[in-house]
C-alpha cells in the first residue's frame, strides 16, 4: 500500500564511492509519487549509481535512501523489491527462457496460481502490444524493440509501484526507439506508476520528464521541469548541455507549447 503523503523515493545527503573513485557526492533528491523523474548527464556522472542505490543492489556511504517512507536496508529490501520493476538497456533477459518464461519468472517463483499468471500475461502484452505468437522464442529469435518489451512486462509482472529504467531505449535503432518512446510514454500515462528514468539524450528527457535532474560529477546540478531548464538555467553547463543535444527541438517546441 502507498502512503498517501510525502516523496516515493528519498535520497537524504546520500554518497557512494567505489574505492578510490566518487560516484555520487552527497545529495538530496525527492521523486514525486506516479510521475515520471528522468536522471540525465555526461557518462559517469552518477545517474546509474542512483538508480542502484533505489533498487537496494549497493548501500550508500553515507546518508539515507527510503522508499515509500521506509529505509532501503538488508532487512527491507526483499519487500522493498517486489514493489520495484527494473529495466536495464540490454533488457537483461535470460537466453534460455522464452518471452514467457522471462516475463513470469518471478510470479512463478512467487507460487501465484497459474490462472493468474496467464490472466496477467494476457494484460501485460496487450498493453504492450506485444505479438502472442511471440511468447514461445527466446531471446534471439526476437527483435530488439520486442525484447525490450518483454522487459518492460517482465518489469510489469507483479505490478510494481515503481519502475526504474536504466537507458532503456539507449541500444535500439532511431527508427524503433521513436516507437517505443510513444508508446511506453502511453503505458506511463496509463498506469500512473512513479517511474525514474536513466538517459543521456536531453530530448529524451524532455519528451518522458515530469521532473528532470541533470547531474554532472555525481551531483544534480539541476533539478526541475524542461521548461526551467531552459528559461532559467542555474550555471552554464545548463545550457550548454542542452544546446548540444539536437534532438531536444521537439521537445522545445511541446514544452513551450
Amino acid at each position: 500500500m502507498i502512503g498517501s503523503d510525502g516523496p516515493m523515493i528519498e535520497l537524504e545527503n546520500t554518497s557512494k564511492n567505489f574505492g578510490e573513485a566518487v560516484a555520487l557526492l552527497p545529495l538530496t533528491l525527492a521523486v514525486p509519487k506516479g510521475k515520471t523523474t528522468v536522471l540525465i548527464g555526461p557518462s559517469g556522472c552518477g545517474k546509474s549509481t542512483i538508480i542502484r542505490l533505489i533498487a537496494g543492489l549497493i548501500t550508500p556511504d553515507t546518508g539515507t535512501v527510503r522508499f515509500d517512507g521506509d529505509d532501503v536496508s538488508l532487512t527491507t529490501i526483499a519487500t522493498i523489491r517486489q514493489r520495484i520493476g527494473y529495466v536495464i538497456q540490454d533488457g537483461g533477459l535470460f537466453p534460455h527462457l522464452t518471452a514467457a518464461e522471462n516475463i513470469t519468472l518471478m510470479a512463478q517463483w512467487l507460487g501465484w496460481p497459474i490462472e493468474k499468471v496467464q490472466s496477467r500475461l494476457v494484460e501485460l502484452t496487450a498493453l504492450t502490444h506485444f505479438p502472442n505468437d511471440g511468447l514461445e522464442r527466446y531471446p534471439v529469435q526476437l527483435s530488439g524493440g520486442q525484447r525490450q518489451r518483454v522487459a518492460l512486462m517482465r518489469a510489469l509482472m507483479l505490478d510494481p509501484d515503481v519502475l526504474l529504467l536504466d537507458e532503456p531505449l539507449g541500444a535500439l535503432d532511431p527508427i524503433i526507439r521513436f516507437e517505443l518512446q510513444s508508446e511506453l510514454r502511453e503505458i506511463f500515462r496509463t498506469l500512473k506508476k512513479t517511474v525514474v528514468m536513466v538517459t543521456h539524450d536531453m530530448g529524451e528527457a524532455g519528451f518522458f520528464g515530469d521532473m528532470i535532474a541533470l547531474m554532472r560529477d555525481g551531483k544534480i546540478v539541476q533539478h526541475g521541469d524542461l521548461k526551467a531548464l531552459i528559461k532559467t538555467p542555474g550555471e552554464q553547463f545548463v545550457t550548454n548541455f542542452i544546446q548540444a543535444h539536437r534532438g531536444l527541438y521537439d521537445s522545445l517546441d511541446e514544452a513551450a507549447s
